[in-house]
């Protein structure tokens, strides 16, 4: 909190909410992903797919098998990687039928992060390890494989702004008696008509308050110039443009998480709790498109992994192994039921040079509702 007062005061007494939510989450030795502490799984903040088992790494394994085949030699690149446990899980499926790529590497900027997630490798998969490789930034150009972005775009900080009958504030956060509070500032012109352009501020209510997610385009468009040939897969909450941007949807779509507590004031627990916003698909399908990708598809993820083969899963189990199955069940259900996460968490693929289809978007595509 004393590191953002400062910037705070530096600046002449706010900051917008883009940079409050970095210093938060990214603030080196501070924030929260660059502190120690568990914030993943049951004893953490928040539970992500990977964690809950296996049957989410197999179903990828089922989609990069098919870009392998159609690209060649190939890598993949994972960005931000958690515990560890989907490239451990991913790796070891794709042993199994010698479909491994050349090599496996992750972005991940928490040096916290990047010990856990090779004493998870070194634990979980020790003559695979060594296909991975940690990277500090992008590839500048010639990548060939497949880009996984599971729940990174909603952590990447974003602006906020407010809609009032006499035009658009942007949410800027200053201290005041002891707090953290919004401070709104005139929204300059371009900003305006950039809003303008993506929802009819006619159709909203007095007060509507929403975000845009700026660095998130720009990040689309840094790994469209990386890519030579393959796909990008992001995996995330969210929604279209019209969904997003919706009347019924005035405070936002700001969350936080502490301890399995989902709640949405950001200005507590500074550093101890995790911020993030839903990802608004269109514009990231936009980015995509203007930087020489195909939207290659837009799909639920409970119809993704059921294209991928996840009842197949239990199936393949030993029948007589019933805490096996019990214990595979209920995962699908939490990947795929509407009130988990199948319906609220969507799956994109932009990408160039595939030739075929994918496979995850074979029973249903919502390219059409972007």
């Amino acid at each position: 909190m004393q590191r953002i007062r400062e910037e705070m005061h530096a600046a002449g007494g706010s900051i917008d909410f883009m940079r409050f939510m970095e210093l938060a989450l990214y603030a080196p030795g501070l924030g929260y992903y660059s502190s120690g502490g568990r914030k993943f799984g049951a004893e953490g903040d928040f539970v992500t797919a990977p964690e809950l088992g296996s049957l989410f790494a197999r179903c990828l394994a089922h989609q990069c098998r098919q870009v392998f085949r159609q690209l060649g030699k190939s890598v993949i690149l994972e960005v931000g990687a958690g515990t560890g446990a989907l490239a451990a899980d991913l790796l070891a499926s794709l042993a199994d039928d010698g479909q491994l790529p050349e090599r496996y590497f992750i972005l991940e900027l928490s040096a916290e992060l990047r010990a856990r997630q090779a004493e998870h490798l070194a634990r979980k998969i020790p003559e695979l390890a060594r296909r991975v490789t940690w990277l500090d930034r992008l590839p500048e150009e010639g990548l060939r494989g497949i880009v996984i972005a599971n729940e990174v775009l909603d952590a990447i900080p974003t602006l906020r702004f407010r809609w009032l009958p006499d035009g658009a504030r942007l949410l800027h956060v200053a201290w005041e008696s002891g707090n953290f509070v919004w401070r709104e500032v005139p929204a300059p012109t371009a900003f305006v008509e950039l809003l303008r352009a993506r929802m009819d501020p006619s159709s909203l209510p007095a007060a509507y308050t929403s975000e845009i997610n700026l660095q998130a385009e720009a990040w689309v468009r840094s790994i469209a110039q990386s890519l030579a040939a393959g796909v990008i897969l992001i995996i995330d909450y969210g929604f279209p443009r019209t969904e997003f941007y919706h009347v019924d949807r005035s405070a936002g779509t700001l969350m936080c998480h502490y301890r399995h507590h989902v709640h949405e004031d950001p200005f507590i627990l500074v550093g101890l709790q995790d911020i993030t916003a839903h990802v608004e698909f269109t514009a990231i399908a936009e980015a995509g498109h203007d930087s020489g990708l195909a939207v290659l598809g837009y799909t639920s993820q409970a119809a993704f992994l059921l294209a991928t083969g996840i009842a197949e899963a239990v199936q393949e189990s030993p029948p007589l192994e019933v805490k096996t199955h019990f214990r595979l069940a209920q995962e699908i259900k939490k990947l795929t039921l509407p009130h988990e996460m199948g319906e609220l968490f969507k799956v994109m693929a932009l990408g160039r040079g595939l030739p075929d289809p994918l496979l995850g978007f074979a029973l249903q595509d919502r390219r059409a509702r972007l």
